[in-house]
């Protein structure tokens, strides 16, 4: 490893994942971590946990962490103002960690960190302008304007999963008050309900059959089962996608980007749902967009927001360097 170790944290909806990165962005280490249903006090616990963990395996000096978290940021404080999905509310979550860990603390959105690891050395290397989407248990966003990470006023922007698609659409998941946003139609959760609906409506295929056996429909559930042919299965992503390709053609309309990045757990699995996506996006976007961008996968996959925030915290301490 090279002279300056970080930690890189990026904590999800269900998991909290830390690795140890060099100056090069290479990851040494992880640590993986279940959070789902954690109360505010045991989820700090399990992150504290999993940081000092690998933090050990290390074996070599740590000069500071970066985390990515779904959270809106208010970057000049440090403070987590409110997450969608975690227990997380007005937590001056910086300091809270730079205390328990004795390090220099960075922190952001977990998308936002996505975007940064994809623009340094992933799909949107080597353009100016980008849309990543993080999809998971919600769907977080991060933007890359003019070659630079964009935040927003008070570094809380970019929730491009809570863009409203349906107006009359269904509620919105956890604390978000609104209606018919892209991430309920088209998140990892948004594929898990639409899975257990049409197995029910579909009780011959392998789908149906699965949940009348007791399996649980998840979004891993969905994508095996297309994957062996399961047409319920295929049916259920290519909705999914066509949810999806709704949103990122008012994004390619609203910001003319490069290229559009889709990372997380759903795109395991693939043309199955990016398909249907790209040819909804390119049905509705203006043409001249359409025609500009490419929507493509993430290059780091589900590390993504553990490598940003690992590129944050090296950022950081070149700054003072």
């Amino acid at each position: 490893m090279s002279a300056d170790c970080v930690i890189g944290v990026d904590l999800g909806g269900t998991k909290v994942l830390a690795g140890v990165l060099d100056e090069e962005m290479n990851v040494h280490n992880r640590v993986y971590r279940p959070v789902h249903g954690l109360p505010q006090g045991e989820l700090i616990d399990t992150i504290v946990g999993a940081v000092e963990e690998v933090r050990e395996a290390a074996g070599r000096e740590i000069s500071a962490a970066g985390f990515g978290i779904p959270c809106l940021i208010d970057q000049r404080t440090g403070v987590a103002k409110m997450a969608v999905n975690l227990p997380i509310r007005d937590m001056p979550f910086r300091d809270v960690m730079a205390e328990r860990l004795g390090l220099p603390v960075h922190v952001d959105n977990d998308a936002n960190m996505a975007a940064l690891a994809e623009f340094r050395a992933g799909a949107a290397q080597g353009v100016t302008d980008a849309v990543v989407l993080t999809i998971g248990t919600g769907i977080g966003g991060g933007l890359i304007l003019g070659g630079q990470l964009y935040r927003g006023s008070i570094g809380a922007g970019a929730e491009l999963g809570h863009m409203v698609i349906d107006r009359d659409g269904p509620r919105c998941q956890g604390n978000c008050p609104n209606h018919g946003c892209l991430e309920v139609l088209a998140s990892g959760t948004a594929l898990a309900r639409e899975g257990a609906r049409i197995a029910a409506e579909r009780p011959g295929s392998l789908l149906g059959r699965a949940l009348a056996d007791g399996r649980t429909v998840n979004g891993a559930l969905v994508t095996e089962l297309a994957h062996d042919g399961d047409q319920a299965a295929i049916d259920t992503l290519a909705l999914i996608g066509r949810n999806l390709g709704v949103g990122i053609a008012n994004y390619l309309n609203i910001f003319n980007p490069d290229v559009v990045v889709i990372g997380g757990g759903v795109i395991a699995a693939g043309e199955l749902l990016m398909g249907p996506a790209r040819d909804e996006a390119t049905s509705r976007a203006l043409p001249t967009m359409a025609e500009h961008a490419r929507i493509v996968t993430a290059s780091f996959g589900p590390e993504a927001g553990m490598v940003g925030a690992g590129a944050l915290a090296l950022d950081e301490l070149r700054k003072v360097g």
